[in-house]
């Protein structure tokens, strides 16, 4: 393959006949979402919330309807199986009561705020997912505001799935496939309420789930870009500027041409700008990490798990996918995602431990290891940003380290600021919208660990962690900007402990808080 050469490193075209063939392959289907009257159908596949109720208690609505007109059926079935309605509890019963199917979801006791709805939603979507009824009903009696929307848009999550390179064992078309039809008081008024502020939000964590599942030879730096221009086709008020290797090479950013000097997949620096707030208002900034796979370069990783590293743009994806979220919804706020996007990959043009790399900032680093690749790649995407947009806020989002895995399991995002109304926000939106994050501390002593004999400091060393790493990162945002680093290395693959809203695979952890952080601190 002909190399083409460049003022700093060594560029090869990348191969596309088998991208092309990928890339080609039809995605998942999944069930239009439609609203209706709360009028139970008597035939069919029927999804029916049941709230918990004590032993003995007389259950009232559809559900007494349906056992009445059935001899007790579903009261048999209840208790034989020891069903009560518990939050997040099911209950699928086929054949009967005249129906093909009915699966009874839990909904706990008290009324149901936002979260729980969505969590329902999720159980029902992924149920939906595998059912072959071309329609499936879903009935909520109560009076909640905006519970059919919500609803639906737990269900569009919970029934993402990716199987588009499947072709044996595959589940048949007809699985998934059709309409979800959510009936409630509201009626055909809801659709108001989800077309306008949560469709989008579904399709922002859609894209980014996508992208995050694809594997790495089919979504690297330029093919990432070229998704990116497909989803926001259309949309009003986006402009996307995308930086090459020349130019990036003009404007001095060494440190992500650092990490992608080794892949003959060229990097990118991708800025998409959405102006949906008043003209000239400070945007708000998500910088993402985008290594579209990461091997640890030089620093190479144990081979165990290694495949997993295609997940390592998730921070890249799910920026993305939340301006994508507020642009479909027509936010008012002006925003920025940044994706840093490069392939860390070992071979003779490969960076080294010991390199010291200068940046866009003009800072120098000395690199410990390789495989602390996420960082090199954020601090110049940082240093654009702020220089280009000059955001009141900053939220740098990556798969940033094993530690804060350790510290924090599947459960929160590691949150490091020194701005304390900024974690507040953040951990409040964190809880709304079921992507939670804990806030970590940020100790002065973090820089004395990063310290450098030859240069102004070291990408990593001393007592390796999420709080050097941090430490390192915010060594580039400048003084007095509001700005919050997340590492969700814990939470962008769930493999094995799925949730409603999210199957196993790809969560796209980050698109549902930053449209949440948005909605309740900055639009107008």
């Amino acid at each position: 393959m002909r190399a083409r050469r460049t003022s700093s490193h060594i560029l090869f075209a990348a191969p596309i006949v088998l991208i092309a063939a990928l890339t080609a392959l039809p995605v998942a289907a999944q069930r239009d979402i439609r609203f209706e009257a709360a009028e139970a159908s008597t035939t069919g596949t029927l999804v029916l919330a049941v709230p918990e109720t004590a032993d003995g208690e007389t259950r009232q609505g559809a559900f007494a309807r349906i056992d009445a007109g059935s001899q007790g059926a579903l009261t048999r079935a209840i208790n034989a199986a020891g069903f009560s309605g518990k939050a997040d509890s099911q209950l699928d019963l086929p054949g009967i009561a005249g129906f093909d199917r009915v699966l009874l979801v839990g909904t706990g006791s008290g009324t149901p705020d936002a979260r729980r709805l969505e969590d329902v939603g999720g159980l029902i979507g992924r149920f939906a997912a595998r059912s072959k009824a071309p329609q499936v009903d879903v009935l909520w009696e109560g009076a909640e505001a905006d519970a059919a929307a919500q609803l639906a848009f737990g269900a569009a999550l919970g029934e993402y799935r990716f199987d588009q390179y499947r072709t044996t064992g595959k589940a048949e078309d007809a699985a998934g496939t059709g309409t979800l039809v959510v009936r409630s008081p509201a009626g055909t008024d809801a659709a108001s309420a989800w077309d306008n502020d949560w469709k989008a939000v579904a399709e922002g964590v859609k894209f980014a789930r996508d992208l995050v599942t694809e594997p790495a030879n089919a979504i690297y730096p330029e093919s990432f870009v070229e998704r990116t221009r497909a989803a926001f086709a259309g949309k009003p008020n986006v402009s996307i500027e995308v930086l090459d290797v020349p130019a990036m090479e003009r404007l001095g950013m060494g440190s992500i041409l650092a990490v992608g000097q080794g892949s003959v997949r060229p990097p990118r620096m991708m800025v998409v700008r959405y102006n949906g707030g008043a003209r000239g208002e400070a945007p708000i900034a998500f910088v993402g990490k985008g290594i579209t796979f990461d091997s640890g370069g030089i620093s190479i990783k144990p081979g165990e798990n290694m495949w997993r590293m295609k997940y390592d743009m998730t921070g890249a994806a799910s920026a993305t996918g939340a301006v994508l979220a507020l642009a479909g919804r027509n936010a008012q706020v002006n925003a920025v995602a940044v994706a840093a996007l490069a392939e860390n990959m070992p071979s003779g043009s490969a960076t080294r431990p010991g390199d010291v790399i200068r940046t866009a900032a003009g800072k120098t680093y000395e690199i410990m290891s390789t495989d602390a690749e996420g960082r090199m790649v954020l601090v110049d995407a940082l240093w654009y940003v702020q220089r280009q947009d000059n955001p009141r806020v900053i939220v740098d989002i990556a798969t940033l380290t094993g530690a804060i895995v350790t510290a924090l399991g599947n459960d929160y995002a590691g949150l490091f600021t020194r701005d304390d109304a900024l974690a507040a926000q953040l951990t409040a939106a964190g809880e709304a919208s079921g992507e939670p994050v804990w806030r970590m501390p940020m100790h002065p002593g973090y820089g004395k660990l990063l310290e450098s004999p030859i240069a102004d400091m070291r990408n990593g060393g001393g007592r390796p962690g999420s709080g050097t790493a941090a430490h390192f990162i915010g060594e580039w945002i400048d003084a007095g900007r509001s700005w919050a680093h997340l590492d969700i290395a814990g939470m962008a693959w769930r493999d094995g402990n799925e949730l409603s809203t999210t199957p196993a695979g790809a969560s796209a952890y980050g698109v549902r808080l930053f449209d949440r952080f948005v909605r309740e601190n900055y639009e107008r």
